[in-house]
């Protein structure tokens, strides 16, 4: 089913959470209740918590607003839908967003930036693949068709180049068949911590293959999305800190979403966050990754224009 433009948002719940006085209270139902769709990920993936958490967080303080997730391939999928009309939110990164001439798909723009994910390349420790040119003839997960993981990693395995046999499996797929020896590694472009790699790393030592030197040549082919990055010590039991490459995620919508509801959105996500974050920094497998989210970096988001209503919002809170 197609969801069109006749989404409608009160004008009285956008004045109340431009307000800030949302803290602590459950919206009532009101005229023109809005019902929406957020594309969030698979199975096992940082997509998934995060854009349920948003959906949360957004329904809780918005009055009349409800958001429903819907799971997905990921970056690629969710594009495809909010394009389609089946979705009115998605999370995408930044580079499967940005089509080769520097533009964003029609009919699309962004709320925000949220945070980086950062591509892993994952092997078990007794592997011998120890470094990107291993992987050679070897079997591999490419990530869940239509993810970001899928469009990074191609892109990385042409730029080598490296000719592998690729699997599409999402997050909790890959990690399965690499502890079960039926591929020989793994990519996951995620947050970090990912909880699919955090659950095979408590139970089995693995490795990360270091890729600065492919951090340098998407920079370098697709300059815009990509930067150097480091996956810190920290993150997965007995993996040491290892360089790789990140790139943003955003969270778009469709752009005949009313201007007054995408501001209320934008609103939610910068002012109110604080209660996801602290959340996190509480229990570390909550959501690490809200403690990028802020309005310093939440504008940027490349050459991908804002939605008119976070534009708004954004200029108000330079006054």
């Amino acid at each position: 089913m197609v969801l069109g433009p006749e989404v409608r948002f009160g004008r009285r719940a956008v004045l109340l959470a431009a307000g800030g006085a949302l803290v602590g209270c459950s919206p009532q139902p009101e005229a023109g209740d809005v019902n929406l769709r957020l594309a969030t990920g698979p199975a096992g993936a940082v997509y998934r918590r995060i854009g349920g958490a948003l959906a949360d967080h957004i329904s809780e303080q918005v009055p009349g607003a409800t958001v429903t997730t819907v799971p997905s391939g990921a970056s690629t999928d969710n594009i495809r839908m909010l394009r389609a009309g089946e979705v009115h939110l998605g999370l995408t990164s930044l580079d499967a967003l940005i089509t080769t001439d520097g533009s964003a798909p029609e009919g699309l723009s962004a709320i925000c930036r949220l945070y980086d994910s950062h591509l892993h390349l994952v092997v078990m420790a007794g592997s011998a693949i120890d470094e990107f040119r291993g992987l050679e003839g070897r079997r591999l997960s490419l990530g869940a068709r239509d993810s970001g993981t899928e469009f990074t990693s191609l892109r990385v395995l042409k730029l080598g180049p490296v000719d592998a046999h690729g699997r599409y499996l999402s997050q909790a797929e890959s990690a399965a068949a690499l502890r079960d020896g039926t591929i020989d590694a793994m990519f996951s472009l995620t947050g970090v911590p990912t909880p699919a790699i955090t659950e095979l790393a408590q139970r089995h030592p693995i490795r990360l293959i270091p890729l600065d030197a492919q951090a340098d040549a998407l920079f370098t082919a697709y300059p815009g999305p990509y930067a150097p990055a480091m996956i810190h010590a920290a993150a997965y039991a007995g993996v040491p800190a290892t360089r790789t490459v990140a790139v943003p995620n955003v969270l778009l919508a469709r752009n005949d979403l009313p201007d007054d509801l995408v501001y209320a959105i934008t609103d939610t996500i910068f002012t109110h966050t604080g209660a996801i974050t602290s959340a996190s920094r509480d229990d570390a497998e909550a959501l690490p990754e809200a403690w990028q989210i802020n309005v310093r970096t939440g504008i940027s988001t490349a050459s991908v224009p804002l939605h008119p209503g976070a534009a708004a919002w954004f200029r108000d809170r330079k006054r």
